[in-house]
């Protein structure tokens, strides 16, 4: 038998104007389920600091070093009150905010004269359906910004067309939840929690460890995406 399919599930660490960021503990909840059907699946976690280099570095050697089958990637999106599970890496990178380390891009595009966007691929729809089923609000997204979550959605993607590589990445925003317990205020917005979130992170979990079992076991392309058509 072969080695089990491996999932490497990143978050980001806090960045300028999130000094709370939930991915870094959504990715330890994830690590520590205990599911039957994730018993023959292995799981990596990272959580990457907010930077171009690091994410330049650590993303390589995160996939040379456990060869992931698929990458299920989080990143905190403050001002969308709902989940978004991005459908596209666009090749922009904003010259207005600096990262973590202060470093402005000064390129307004990742790579020159490639494609103004790359797809993750039609398995996005499958997380999506996955995480609405959990009751919580999920959309497909167009765009995963301009900043370190879209530029980490088009080195994945890239990675995805490498020999070796993963085969599937995703790639999934959240917002805001409350650090703490309290009620929520009459009249407040319904702010989703933390623990939904989770709910619907798992989910997502399980259908990427699903598709990765399939691929393991050799099923055509075809029958994995259900269509060939984008999402």
């Amino acid at each position: 038998m072969g080695k089990r399919p491996c999932i490497l599930i990143t978050g980001f660490r806090p960045f300028p104007g999130a000094p709370y960021n939930p991915t870094e503990k959504l990715v330890e909840r994830l690590l520590h389920l205990r599911r039957p059907a994730l018993n023959n699946v292995e799981r990596i976690g990272h959580v990457f600091p907010v930077t171009y280099s690091a994410v330049d570095r650590e993303l390589p050697a995160l996939i040379a070093t456990h060869r992931p089958d698929a990458l299920l990637m989080f990143g905190l999106a403050a001002r969308t009150p709902f989940v978004r599970i991005e459908t596209r890496a666009r090749n922009t990178v904003t010259q207005i905010w600096p990262d973590a380390e202060h470093t402005r891009v000064l390129s307004r595009t990742i790579v020159r004269s490639a494609d103004s966007t790359r797809r993750f691929g039609p398995h996005t729809l499958k997380l999506l359906r996955a995480a609405q089923k959990t009751g919580v609000d999920a959309r497909a997204s167009l765009s995963a910004g301009y900043y370190l979550c879209n530029y980490l959605s088009w080195r994945a993607i890239e990675a995805t067309h490498v020999s070796g590589g993963p085969r599937l990445a995703a790639f999934v925003h959240v917002p805001l939840v409350p650090r703490g317990t309290a009620q929520r205020r009459a009249g407040s917005p319904k702010r989703v929690t933390f623990e939904q979130l989770v709910d619907a992170a798992e989910a997502m979990l399980m259908e990427t460890a699903t598709l990765a079992l399939l691929q393991a076991a050799r099923v055509p392309a075809a029958k994995l995406s259900g269509s060939h058509t984008g999402s």
